[in-house]
């Protein structure tokens, strides 16, 4: 507050807007206009979120956050979560509540209460859920002292909010958020009232179990999922986006397509069938390719390694409790759940020159995680699997321009992938890492000006660096709208330095490589899982386990259907014969519904003039050309992106 008693508030586009003493954000709002207190749910106050009823009593720089604002989500979800609760309290008046955040898409809230919530629950908690909005309960801030707040709760019987509170540090205030007869610790902001948030614009989705603060020695808890939007129209959307997530979930679809299956006696490692394993086959070698086109060099590398290379590169430390271990010959071995220290054992083989960087080893390296079985899921999440793994050792002064070459490697996959939409995202240091702040200091820097000169948007992700250097992500965004982080590359002048790799410079003296790790698939097994999703199980034909199926309309047409069969083979393509004496219309439905993309039909005209008709995935037309003609049209079709005429040609 400035001398003479007024409040200043600077808004986004520059203006500034005095009071006569303490302001909150809704009078700031209502001074700026009627639509705009109408909209406003927050106001963000010197870059930290505040409720709208809270007085601002300093020279601040602000801005509103309205119901149509990205900001907007979290807070309603938040608010959700907290009439879930009350809700909850209301009809089970004897449960504990204890942890209710806002998540992406949606908010959950876990409960302790002996008897399980039921789907037949939901419906009644919904239900009041609504009456609450409708009463339009305003939500007020409070705070109070740690020891009064854990008494406060205790007295109430919430021993878990209790314990929650008396772990935060003495003298730090606690706020408390309070809508009717419910009370919650909380951070806000929230809403001004419950019937801001929109009642036709969340659902209730599922119960699930979960542990009192995540860890498998607590208690089990009840915890409820729900969904929430601006509206109702975008509450429709979603769902219907998760109607079609479900059509297209890779576990179903594997199993029908018979891809892979998983079972528990080796959980979250997958078996690869017949036509999983040519789909795994085809990206490896279009992979083995591209490497090979930006000058990689293949290696292979162990998968049992000692626990004492380990422990030097501080992957023990960090990630011991992932890592499967083994004993041999009174040696203590560890499965290795990355790649990058075998690397370096390469690279160390011999005397480097300046000369000889950068250089680009990769390896399909099989890896193994322990992951808790709670967070497997299908492909998506997995103990064991292949990564696209790559390190290029390299000179700082090369940092930009291999930076710059990756990333045209990046997308040019991506793209022949069908992935078009590609976000970039800028990770630096986490709080827990290896190195010295001024080698980060200098890691940051080069990868800043590196993707800086790729000419690529990219957002920044504080606090999510790698270990070992800030690192970029790249996520992709498929048919449906979801995104996945697929590729990295990372900045590492750390690992070098623990397991002693070196190169001999111009000065004939050792200097340390940088080491940039990349992946652009992250997991064969992950990016599968993706790709049978993008399309619905309906692979382009290069990557279609089968490419066609040759069948006769009666089995008059057998000999000729064999022909053609051993004809298509012989052209390199992934063909299938069908002789059962089933109808056509039957042999068809069953085809398509296998996801095969042509389907060659052959009567007794077609047998008589050489022909095929054609059936494709998809549509109802055909068409009945020569077959020499249908041939070579299929095998052009069937050719990888990178191996097409004006791929090769680098039209």
């Amino acid at each position: 507050m400035s001398k003479n008693g007024t409040v200043a508030l600077t808004l986004p586009d520059g203006s500034v807007r005095s009071f006569d003493g303490p302001v909150t954000g809704s009078m700031l709002a209502a001074d700026i206009g009627p639509g705009l207190a109408k909209a406003a749910i927050a106001i963000v106050v010197n870059g930290e979120q505040w409720d709208l009823s809270r007085q601002i009593t300093q020279n601040s720089h602000v801005s509103i956050i309205t119901i149509r604002d990205e900001a907007a989500l979290e807070i309603l979800r938040h608010d959700a979560a907290h009439i879930l609760a009350e809700a909850v309290k209301e009809l089970y008046p004897d449960t504990q509540v204890t942890i209710g955040p806002a998540i992406d898409n949606g908010f959950y809230y876990d409960f302790a209460r002996e008897t399980p919530f039921t789907t037949d629950d939901l419906v009644i908690i919904e239900k009041r859920m609504v009456e609450i909005i409708e009463r339009d309960e305003e939500i007020i801030r409070t705070e109070m002292g740690r020891d009064e707040a854990v008494k406060f709760f205790r007295d109430m019987g919430e021993d878990y909010k209790a314990e929650l509170i008396a772990a935060i540090p003495e003298g730090q205030a606690i706020t408390l958020y309070k809508q009717g007869g419910f009370i919650d610790l909380c951070r806000g902001p929230h809403l001004p009232s419950t019937g801001k948030l929109d009642k036709a614009a969340f659902k209730l989705m599922k119960v699930a179990g979960a542990y009192w603060r995540g860890d498998s020695n607590n208690e089990m808890l009840q915890r409820i999922y729900g969904t929430a939007w601006r509206t109702k129209k975008e509450l429709k959307a979603y769902l219907t986006r998760l109607e079609e997530a479900e059509k297209r979930d890779h576990r179903k679809l594997g199993k029908e397509m018979k891809l892979f299956h998983f079972q528990e006696e080796a959980a979250g490692m997958p078996f690869w069938h017949p036509n999983g394993w040519i789909i795994y086959q085809q990206i490896e070698a279009y992979i083995r390719r591209k490497q090979q086109k930006y000058d990689y060099k293949e290696i292979k590398t162990p998968q049992l390694v000692d626990r004492s290379l380990w422990e030097k590169s501080g992957h023990w430390e960090k990630f011991r409790e992932h890592m499967y271990t083994t004993e041999a010959d009174g040696r203590a071995l560890a499965f290795k759940p990355m790649n990058c220290p075998c690397h370096v054992q390469v690279f160390n083989q011999g005397i480097i020159s300046y000369r000889d960087l950068p250089l680009r080893l990769a390896e399909f390296g099989s890896c193994h995680r322990y992951e808790p079985s709670g967070a497997l899921h299908g492909l998506m999440r997995v103990r064991s699997f292949v990564q696209d793994d790559a390190h290029i050792f390299c000179r700082k002064d090369q940092i930009t321009e291999e930076t710059i070459t990756f990333c045209n490697m990046l997308m040019e996959i991506y793209k022949d992938f069908g992935f078009d939409d590609i976000k970039v995202k800028f990770s630096d240091r986490p709080d827990i890492r290896a190195g010295e702040d001024a080698t980060w200091d200098e890691a940051e820097k080069a990868l800043i000006e590196a993707v800086d000169s790729t000419g690529l948007d990219y957002s920044m992700n504080p606090g999510e660096g790698a270990f070992y250097g800030p690192k970029l992500e790249f996520v992709l965004t498929d048919a449906i709208g979801r995104d996945w982080q697929c590729g990295t590359l990372q900045v590492d002048f750390v690992l070098p330095d623990r397991l002693d790799a070196n190169f001999i410079g111009p000065d004939n003296s050792k200097h340390r490589p940088v080491m940039l790790h990349r992946a652009i698939l992250g997991s064969f097994e992950r990016f599968i899982g993706i790709l049978i999703e993008e399309h619905a199980g309906r692979f382009p034909m290069w990557l279609a386990p089968t490419q066609v199926v040759v069948t006769g309309i009666t089995s008059d047409q057998d000999d000729h259907v064999r022909t053609v069969y051993k004809q298509l083979k012989a052209a390199g393509l992934r063909a299938e014969i069908d002789l059962r004496s089933e109808k056509i219309n039957y042999k068809i439905r069953e085809h398509s519904h296998a996801k095969t993309p042509a389907i060659f039909v052959i009567g007794g005209r077609e047998a008589a003039e050489n022909t095929v008709t054609i059936r494709r995935l998809g549509s109802k037309q055909q068409e009945t050309i020569d077959l020499t003609t249908a041939i070579n049209k299929l095998k052009a079709e069937s050719l990888a992106p990178d191996q097409r005429p004006d791929q090769r040609s680098g039209q």
